[in-house]
């Protein structure tokens, strides 16, 4: 049985009887010839809590989303206030909570992220468990003139529905590659490569200097390796094309084998401990120094140790090129939960579309002698009208994601398949999506 909001532990939504039962006992009281003395102001109404999962940054100790957290807290006193529970989990084991909270009915009011699971974000379309923000976007003018046209354009559905909050700018959505300006000198390397054959020589150079290239993850979605070898195929119009296709029919073509070539390149390239690890090691690698490049997003910027700040550079993918889809930073509200938390829950997403806003607006007035020389260099890259790539983890079906690369990706790796046995296999997770659905 679905959580109506009424029967909820906190007793969230139980405010209309609580003032009706207030104000017959007022009548009652006064009609009794009550004195004044003993007539009490009715509370109208109480503070409405919003039950939130966030996560806690397992490299820095840093609780995601804090700021947003306060400064609501601090704006709705007395009216909402956003109830957090910080969990120290990784981003991938937050998304797999969400399916058991789904089928256990645990969830929480606010779902972070969601479109990070393309496949699970239909389904909670589709079986009505996400609310439609339409009504809140559309008849709220200050909210919708926050939003960049580009980015409330790629939260749409094909029938103009809008189910996630949107962020204000694509401007903090992107990745790129993060570098060891000290390692690249070492090589002898002075600046980070513009082209394709510039970066595998890159590459090639800093093995030759006894420098590991590349600090990668694989674990769950191979998403750090993924990232290069996506904004590679976008190097021809037949790839930038197949990177838009929503849940490809097929990748036994000139694209799919591209990335399945590059993804075993890169292998050769990177640490003995990448397979089957999450971003905490990559991580680890290239801020001890045993690795001369990370890719990433804006989002590091903030677990940059300061000891590693002057060092630490950011540049684009060869060819100025971005992997941007700012539709997965989406926050979705529960339909489940009582129409005050319904309201205040909105409220949270215009705010956070606000601080977003206030953010980009920030940090593109400033100098650069304010940033980090990372920061900077984002700014200078994103201003530069970089080509944005979508993540492919907006396309592709889940079962691909999460079950088929990390079974067919290290027998890549290690040569035991072909590039062309590896596209057959993801084809097989196609089957096997379509037979689920």
């Amino acid at each position: 049985m679905k959580r109506t909001g009424k029967e909820n532990k906190r007793d969230l939504y139980a405010g209309k009887g609580v003032r009706a039962s207030a104000a017959i006992l007022l009548l009652a009281l006064m009609a009794a010839g009550c004195s004044k003395q003993t007539e009490q102001p009715v509370e109208s109404s109480k503070e409405v809590s919003i039950p939130i999962i966030l996560t806690v940054d397992s490299s820095t100790g840093i609780r995601n989303e804090e700021k947003l957290i306060n400064t609501f807290n601090r704006l709705y006193d007395g009216k909402w206030q956003a109830d957090v529970e910080w969990i120290m989990e990784t981003e991938e084991e937050y998304r797999q909570n969400l399916k058991r909270q789904n089928v256990t009915d645990t969830l929480p009011a606010i779902i972070t992220d969601l479109r990070m699971l393309p496949s699970f974000y239909q389904m909670m379309i589709q079986d009505g468990r996400i609310e439609e923000l339409s009504k809140y976007i559309e008849e709220d003018e200050e909210w919708k003139d926050m939003i960049e046209p580009s980015v409330l354009e790629s939260y749409k559905e094909d029938d103009g529905s809008i189910y996630l909050g949107p962020i204000s700018t694509a401007a903090f959505a992107c990745s790129g590659i993060f570098w060891n300006e000290e390692l690249f000198s070492r090589a002898g390397i002075e600046k980070f490569p513009e082209t394709w054959e510039e970066f595998w020589d890159c590459c090639e150079q800093l093995e030759n200097a006894g420098i590991t290239p590349l600090a990668l993850h694989t674990e769950v979605t191979a998403w750090a390796p993924m990232l290069i070898a996506t904004a590679e195929a976008a190097s021809t119009q037949a790839g930038r094309d197949f990177m838009q296709q929503f849940y490809p029919e097929s990748y036994q073509n000139a694209s799919g084998l591209r990335i399945a070539e590059t993804l075993q390149k890169l292998f050769q390239y990177t640490t003995e401990d990448a397979m089957y690890t999450d971003f905490d090691i990559s991580y680890e690698n290239f801020f001890s120094g045993q690795a001369a490049m990370i890719p990433n997003g804006y989002w590091m910027m903030d677990q940059i140790p300061e000891e590693w700040q002057d060092k630490v550079r950011f540049a684009a993918f060869p060819e100025n090129k971005l992997i941007s889809s700012p539709e997965t930073f989406g926050w979705a509200i529960v339909s489940d939960y009582g129409e005050e938390v319904k309201e205040g829950t909105a409220a949270l997403l215009k705010l956070r579309t606000k601080l977003n806003m206030e953010q980009r607006e920030e940090l593109f007035t400033g100098t650069s002698e304010e940033m980090i020389p990372a920061q900077a260099d984002y700014i200078e890259v994103y201003k530069r009208n970089p080509e944005l790539v979508p993540n492919y983890q907006v396309k592709w079906n889940s079962i691909l994601q999460e079950e088929t690369l990390g079974e067919i990706l290290p027998d890549l790796a290690a040569g035991k398949i072909t590039p062309e046995e590896f596209t057959e296999k993801e084809d097989e997770s196609i089957q096997q999506f379509l037979k689920e659905q």
